[in-house]
């Protein structure tokens, strides 16, 4: 597919999403994950007497990965709770979808790529999109190799096939501006197959390499079926990839909802940094059922390793460059569309005032 056409079918896909939204309740609580059906979040601390009310926010994550920690934990350990939230899940398998709910008003908050704002700023349409936090600061997918090699280098990708991501999505963006950086050619990206069958597809034979965030890809190396190959976070380097978002107008309508929701991510992001790993397990293992408690900690300590999770979710406008530039480079970004101030797409004020 080429790039203007993948945009083409992302903002098509926006519209379409949301005459199908307008009309349900935006999905069960939660849906299957990237590889594997997540197991439904376990029932957060019940409000102490005397606590103020409660107020349930609809909640969209692109994909249940444990790139996402940070999020889990808020939740597990009452860190959402004690905020006065009660998170309603839902997992959208997109970040178009997740845009798309928050469109549609079927979410209040999604967890989504950057980009998302980006373009739906680019639409002028009624409704725009505001970046409030950062959670992850890199790319959270790992290529995994048919065949164990001795040291590899991406060069040997060249005349091989790659399981990959759906075009115009982070992880596919990353994969390909690597290939132009290390001016590796010949790659078969196959970018068609459902991410909720991407591990299936591999362990059935297909393709010779394959892109996978954890923790299905330390699960696919355990039962022998790949072999580490690279960590695209650490190829690639700082990349702002996922986001919590909301509408400009539910920020400005409900801006205590979006602060106490960035104090009780910024609250999850810190216990994991400290918390030893058989609490993190235990606090993570509930939306992870059916994933060994070794597979959780090696996907955590390889998230750790790469540096993945920023101490203070503040978007700089370093890494807004780096997004944008990408997006560029992977032509789903117009260079006369580039969006010269931060501020237009992103409200940082939340998450600067936390830890002062």
């Amino acid at each position: 597919m080429g790039k203007t056409k993948a945009v083409a079918v992302m903002l098509l896909s926006f519209a379409l999403l949301l005459g199908v939204a307008a009309c349900g309740s935006g999905g069960a609580n939660v849906s299957p994950s990237s590889s594997a059906s997540p197991s439904a979040p376990p029932s957060e601390p019940s409000p102490s007497a005397g606590s103020a009310e409660t107020v349930t926010v609809k909640f969209s994550e692109v994909i249940r990965s444990i790139f996402y920690a940070p999020h889990y934990i808020a939740i597990s350990k009452g860190f959402f709770q004690e905020q006065g939230l009660k998170i309603d899940m839902n997992t959208a398998q997109g970040s178009d979808k997740g845009a798309a709910a928050l469109i549609a008003g079927t979410a209040d908050i999604s967890l989504v790529g950057p980009e998302t704002a980006i373009y739906i700023h680019n639409q002028k349409g009624a409704k725009t999109l505001k970046i409030f936090a950062q959670l992850t600061g890199k790319d959270g997918s790992f290529l995994l190799s048919r065949n164990k090699l001795d040291s590899f280098q991406w060069s040997d990708l060249a005349g091989k096939t790659v399981i990959g991501w759906r075009p115009g999505s982070a992880p596919q963006m990353v994969l390909n501006s690597m290939l132009l950086k290390e001016k590796t050619q010949g790659v078969n990206v196959v970018t068609n197959i459902a991410s909720t069958a991407m591990a299936g597809a591999f362990a059935s034979g297909q393709g010779d390499f394959i892109q996978l965030f954890e923790p299905v890809a330390s699960t696919l190396v355990k039962e022998g079926k790949a072999y580490y190959a690279a960590s695209l976070g650490e190829s690639f380097g700082p990349f702002p990839e996922t986001s919590y978002v909301a509408t400009s107008d539910y920020i400005a309508k409900h801006p205590d909802i979006v602060a106490k929701f960035a104090k009780a991510v910024h609250e999850g992001a810190a216990w994991l940094d400290t918390a030893s790993e058989a609490d993190i397990v235990a606090a993570l293992k509930p939306f992870f059922d059916g994933t060994p408690e070794d597979m959780i900690a090696q996907s955590v300590a390889n998230y750790k390793k790469q540096g993945t999770w920023s101490a203070d979710q503040v978007l700089t406008p370093e890494q807004f460059e780096t997004l944008q530039r990408v997006l560029i480079e992977n032509g789903t970004l117009k260079p006369e569309e580039k969006i010269a101030k931060l501020e237009d797409v992103a409200d940082m004020s939340f998450v600067q005032q936390l830890g002062k």
